[in-house]
């Protein structure tokens, strides 16, 4: 077997004894930064409009509240089955 052979045979299955990284003194490293592209900043004013938006819309709601209050809402059973199944396709 030739030696330079074996040495390629280590480099391909990594058997090198491994070595470390000497240590260096008078770096100076660079800052991080982030920088938030115009999609980004698109997403973050949609996120803020929504979690500022009603999740109650009152004009909906009002006139059932009226209604339980006086007594008067009535929902059928059958009308009330009919509903949730066409909701879940069925």
């Amino acid at each position: 077997m030739r030696i330079d052979a074996l040495s390629q045979i280590q480099q391909v299955y990594g058997t090198q004894p491994k070595r470390k990284a000497a240590n260096v003194t008078g770096v100076s490293y660079g800052r991080d930064a982030v920088e938030i592209s115009s999609i980004g900043k698109s997403f973050q004013l949609a996120k803020k409009a929504v979690s500022e938006a009603d999740d109650i819309r009152e004009s909906k709601t009002a006139p059932l509240k009226e209604q339980i209050k006086a007594g008067t809402y009535d929902v059928s059973g059958e009308s009330f089955a009919d509903k949730l199944m066409e909701k879940l396709g069925l």
